[in-house]
């Protein structure tokens, strides 16, 4: 890739341990020389990682030179608790968000203020003036909850004519998703950028449980391929020539950069971008 001609962001999860917390902001610092544009951390379901979250943003900011993107998600949250976690994050320095509707915990049964992504865009955008910079998400393959595709690519350009800054989509595996997906986008007239979400693939059973719980397709050719490998290590091996053969596509075929979901991890993902040149 020539140098600044696409953008590279990397995904992590708050860790459970400070042992966990010094590995992960090492990890960081491997993918700062990497170029990256941004590291994402996530938030969980119904802010249930809110402190694991401000905590792992806060030493990837102290530790990193790259802007810190903190997730937030809406649903089961009200407008205190969104206002308490956004002003922590202004007030250490955070202009980056990933505006997310989020899942509801189990047992967890009230919606909240925010049952849909763009009311939180909208409440953040007002009551923060538009100081944060907001990047949202997209199902490739269609929200595991809309009625039709048509619907669900017609909320998504609604969401994407707020004041954002673009989109990144759910891990895939076949490119096609992404060209079909961005030319129907675009038929509505969403033309903000649309960065493809990649996951490495290192194990067939972690695989099919990402996919599940994130509501992704693993195309069948794709799984038999991987049951023709009989150890970890050609797997892994496997799994880094195909997510390069992707990457490649997405990137010689418009793709504005990758987001990449490191699962907390260098290696797999290190070795991807090592064969794009």
């Amino acid at each position: 890739m020539a140098e600044n001609s696409k953008t590279l962001s990397f995904e992590f999860f708050p860790p459970k341990t400070p042992l966990g917390q010094e590995k992960l902001v090492k990890t960081a610092q491997n993918f700062e020389d990497l170029g990256a544009e941004y590291f994402s951390v996530t938030f969980g379901a119904g802010g249930s990682t809110q402190q694991g979250t401000l905590d792992t943003c806060s030493s990837l900011f102290n530790s990193t030179k790259t802007p810190i993107a903190p997730h937030i998600s809406g649903i089961g949250s009200d407008k205190d608790l969104i206002s308490l976690t956004l002003n922590q994050y202004k007030d250490r320095g955070f202009k980056k968000l990933v505006v997310l509707r989020g899942d509801l915990p189990s047992g967890f049964g009230a919606i909240g203020d925010f049952p849909y992504a763009v009311d939180l865009i909208d409440y953040i955008n007002i009551e923060f003036e538009n100081y944060f910079e907001i990047e949202v998400g997209a199902y490739p393959e269609t929200h595991p909850e809309a009625i039709s595709p048509e619907q669900d690519i017609k909320y998504f350009c609604e969401k994407m004519s707020r004041n954002i800054q673009g989109a990144v989509t759910q891990f895939f595996y076949d490119p096609e998703v992404y060209f079909r997906f961005v030319e129907n986008c675009q038929k509505y007239g969403c033309d903000k950028p649309i960065t493809p979400g990649i996951m490495p693939i290192t194990n067939k059973d972690a695989l099919i449980r990402m996919a599940s719980n994130c509501g992704a397709k693993i195309p069948e050719s794709l799984l038999q391929k991987i049951d023709s490998y009989s150890n970890e290590e050609d797997i892994e091996k496997f799994g880094s020539d195909y997510v390069s053969s992707l990457v490649r596509t997405l990137i010689n075929n418009g793709a504005p950069g990758i987001h990449f979901y490191t699962i907390n991890k260098l290696e797999p993902t290190k070795h991807i971008i090592d064969r794009l040149d």
